[in-house]
């Protein structure tokens, strides 16, 4: 009985996930926008966040929180070539926007 239970789970889990891609009141992206160099997802996430209303927060908080909740949904199954890709396209984002890195000489600590 806990199989079905578990089955049943993991496959309304894959539904929140469509659902919620489908008619959450995020902005829109275009196609294969994280496949991109990191200058052009950090030009693209900040041209589809000013053209968007649907945003909450800062238009930078919304363009920082798609890269992440991306970053974050691939979880480890991320090859390490496309997340020092992505985090790169984080200092990019910074940049565009106007945003000071966290730290001044930009090198990030990894634990």
């Amino acid at each position: 009985m806990a199989r079905k239970k578990t089955a049943t789970r993991a496959r309304k889990g894959k539904q929140w996930v469509r659902r919620v891609a489908e008619t959450s009141n995020a902005m829109d992206l275009p196609r294969g926008i994280f496949t991109r160099r990191p200058e052009a997802i950090a030009r693209a996430l900040r041209q589809s966040v000013l053209r968007s209303r649907r945003t909450k927060g800062t238009k930078y908080q919304s363009a920082m929180s798609m890269l992440n909740l991306f970053i974050n949904r691939a979880g480890k199954s991320l090859a390490t070539r496309d997340r020092r890709r992505l985090e790169a396209a984080k200092a990019e984002l910074r940049k565009v926007f106007g945003r000071q890195s966290r730290r001044a000489d930009g090198v990030r600590r990894v634990a």
